[in-house]
């Protein structure tokens, strides 16, 4: 993989001058190669990775926990079927439903028609995983990329929004880590993990997020970092964090230094 060190917004006050680091599939490479190295899609053609704070379920050693079985029993009623993008029409009702619920979700403009359309015409959505009630009514919608039996990236979910609809991003989430795993897929990708909004994707044992060189099962550092921001500062000039995360940063810079030699 080719990486490009892209130059984000500098902060003098704070002495950062942080770059953001893109990754580029060569040849003989493909995504679940990026995915496993840390790297997140930034774009829908899967051209270009950034690198990121993500978390994975390693899916073959996964055991429910009390959590994960309530949220199974919640949606035991509902069946659970994998479509391919290409046999998925979304149009009509269907897209504006999505649309509604991005504008609520996400905020004004964030997942604009145009933007949702793209996303449904490239290979960043392989698959979908559709949630169907009892009455054949389709509740949820989760768009996947799959590269069996390496890589499943739980993308976006469409559900209704609302008291009384009968349906959760958590209940989603946790059918989609039992049926990948049924599946015999390795690893669910979760997304990132900045915010504490984001500590709900940790429910699910064992869980691993990638530090900036390895991935790691501490998950007491990484709540840490998440709840301590850093604001206009470093990591590393923080007076007290655990030994975890000063031992992680110290290794980075190491791993850093060895690999540029």
């Amino acid at each position: 993989m080719k990486l490009v060190f892209s130059e984000s917004r500098a902060d003098y006050a704070g002495y950062t001058f942080p770059y953001v680091i893109w990754g580029f599939p060569e040849a003989g490479e493909t995504p679940a190669d990026c995915f496993a190295a840390g790297f997140l899609p930034s774009s829908p053609d899967l051209d270009r990775f950034y690198l990121c704070r993500q978390l994975r379920v390693p899916l073959q050693a996964w055991v429910p926990s009390a959590e994960n079985r309530r949220m199974l029993r919640k949606s035991a009623s509902l069946a659970c079927r994998l479509v391919s993008r290409e046999a998925f029409d979304y149009s009509g009702e269907l897209r504006r439903q999505w649309l509604e619920f991005a504008t609520e979700r996400f905020g004004h403009g964030v997942m604009s028609g145009e933007r949702l359309d793209r996303l449904m015409r490239s290979p960043v959505v392989s698959h979908l995983l559709v949630y169907v009630d009892r009455a054949g009514r389709e509740v949820g919608h989760v768009l996947l990329y799959l590269e069996p039996p390496r890589v499943a990236y739980y993308y976006y979910a469409f559900y209704a929004l609302g008291p009384g609809d009968g349906m959760s991003g958590m209940q989603l989430m946790t059918r989609a880590v039992e049926v990948m795993a049924q599946a015999g897929m390795e690893f669910l990708h979760l997304g990132t993990c900045y915010e504490e909004k984001a500590l709900y994707k940790l429910q699910f044992e064992p869980s691993e997020y990638f530090t900036g060189w390895q991935w790691s099962r501490d998950l007491n550092a990484l709540r840490h970092l998440v709840r301590s921001p850093l604001g206009s500062g470093h990591l590393l000039e923080q007076a007290a964090h655990p030994a975890s995360v000063s031992t992680a940063a110290a290794c980075e810079l190491s791993h850093f230094r060895t690999a540029g030699q």
